[in-house]
Order: structure tokens, then C-alpha cells, then sequence
């Protein structure tokens, strides 16, 4: 007579009291923000903006700010403030960001928009802070050599202290969406 060999019925599964942790499947973005100073880089960046909006079904914050004017009047008086100039600005600064909600983005996703006065990349930090944004999405002006030194970076910064992820679009490389 011979022998058959026997089957493991199953295997022994060893509980050790904990659960498998859970791979996060999917990114979640509410609020997108795009910085907007009117350039073409700027609006190139709102380019990208929308169709990630729409993927996520998120909303974009758009934001302009208005550096403030100062002129130096002379050397016994000091500095000048023009509050009149900042003013007009941001009058006008909300005028360009409802033109552009309405001829750019329409009706596609939801959009909202701030106009803020001081250094760029503290009003956009400050704003992704106090508003929740989940991205920024932001043009780099390509600056180099003696006008990198002179005028610096915003997107550099934002990219240094947001407290989100950063996506930093440049004008003219390979077209990452359409």
C-alpha cells in the first residue's frame, strides 16, 4: 500500500495585534493657491492651476499683492509713503483678478480671490497659512546672474517657507499639463 502525501490544510496566520497600516491612496487638495502678478510667467501658473483643480474638484485662490511705495524724497525728510499709488493699485489689482476669474477659469472650478499689500513671498506664505491652502502653484521668472542677486527669488522663498507643498512652473519648458 502506498502513502500519499498529506496537504497543509492553511497556513497559520500569527495575530499580532495590530493593524496593517493603511497606504494613503489618494492626495487630497481643497484650496489651491496662485500668486498672481499679471506676467505672462503668473499666468502660465494658473495655466497648471485649473486642471489640478478640476482633478480634485479643489478651488484656487487667486492672490496679487501690492508691494508698498516708497520713494525717498531727500536726505533731511526720509522716506515718502504714497498711500494714493497702493490704493489705486489694489483697486486696480482686483479689477485685473475678477477679469481673470471670468475670462480664465469661468465657470470650470471655484475661484476666490485676496489682494494684499507687502513683500511677496511673506503675504503668500502668510495667506497659505491662515487660509488652510493645500498647494501652491507659482511662476519663477527665470532671473539670473546680477538680477537673481538684485531682486531675488519670490518663488524661491515661497518654496523655503510655505507651509504646503510648492509647484514652481517656468514659462517655457516642457508642458507638463495642457
Amino acid at each position: 500500500m502506498a502513502k500519499t502525501k498529506r496537504r497543509p490544510s492553511a497556513r497559520k496566520v500569527i495575530h499580532t495585534g495590530r493593524r496593517p497600516a493603511r497606504a494613503q491612496s489618494r492626495i487630497e487638495l481643497r484650496r489651491i493657491l496662485v500668486p498672481i502678478d499679471f506676467s505672462d510667467h503668473s499666468k502660465k501658473a494658473l495655466q497648471y492651476a485649473i486642471p489640478f483643480a478640476g482633478q480634485f474638484k479643489s478651488s484656487i485662490d487667486l492672490l496679487y499683492v501690492v508691494e508698498p511705495t516708497i520713494y525717498p524724497a531727500d536726505f533731511s525728510f526720509g522716506q515718502v509713503g504714497l498711500p494714493s499709488v497702493e490704493d489705486e493699485l489694489r483697486q486696480r489689482g482686483e479689477e485685473e483678478l475678477k477679469a481673470l476669474i471670468k475670462n480664465e477659469i469661468g465657470t470650470r472650478v471655484k475661484a476666490r480671490f485676496a489682494v494684499r499689500t507687502g513683500k511677496a513671498f511673506n503675504e503668500i506664505d502668510q495667506y497659505a497659512r491662515s487660509e488652510g491652502i493645500d498647494l501652491v502653484i507659482i511662476a519663477t521668472h527665470g532671473h539670473s546672474g546680477m538680477e537673481h542677486v538684485l531682486f531675488g527669488s519670490t518663488a524661491e522663498k515661497v518654496v523655503r517657507y510655505a507651509p504646503c507643498p510648492v509647484l514652481v512652473v517656468r514659462l517655457t519648458e516642457k508642458e507638463f499639463v495642457k
